[in-house]
């Protein structure tokens, strides 16, 4: 099993250092491009919910992206230093209501581009997992 960690600060920009981690990953383990479409979005997206919902832009506070592979799958674990949040009561982005709202996509779309999404430790991590088989 393989795994590498990385820490970063909570500023938005920083998101340049996820996005390269992950093209680190596709080139060292060899994924095809259809799945590292999906990682990317997904958990950029992820990142920035820790840094900007999590850690509330708060500088001082780390958000920790960790990946795991094996022979079945990859999953990348995000973790923030914030006060977690109700992952079970999370609005449809799709119902009516809320389709010209501009937020509360990421996690609907995290859920669609992942073959499982987990939250722990009251919403302050989510893990994402992408079969590779």
């Amino acid at each position: 099993m393989n795994e590498i960690q990385i820490q970063i600060p909570s500023l938005s920009e920083n998101i340049r250092i996820i996005e390269s981690f992950i093209d680190n990953a596709k080139e060292k383990y060899s994924l095809d491009d259809d799945i590292y479409g999906n990682i990317m979005i997904a958990v950029t997206e992820s990142v920035n919910n820790a840094i900007l919902h999590g850690n509330q832009n708060d500088s001082k506070k780390n958000v920790t992206l960790r990946l795991v592979l094996d022979n079945s799958h990859i999953k990348f674990i995000v973790s923030d230093q914030g006060k977690g949040f109700d992952y079970h009561s999370l609005p449809d982005p799709t119902s009516p209501e809320n389709l010209n709202k501009p937020g509360g996509r990421g996690i609907f779309l995290m859920k669609h581009l992942c073959d499982e999404v987990h939250f722990n430790d009251d919403g302050r991590q989510v893990e994402l997992l992408f079969y590779l088989s």
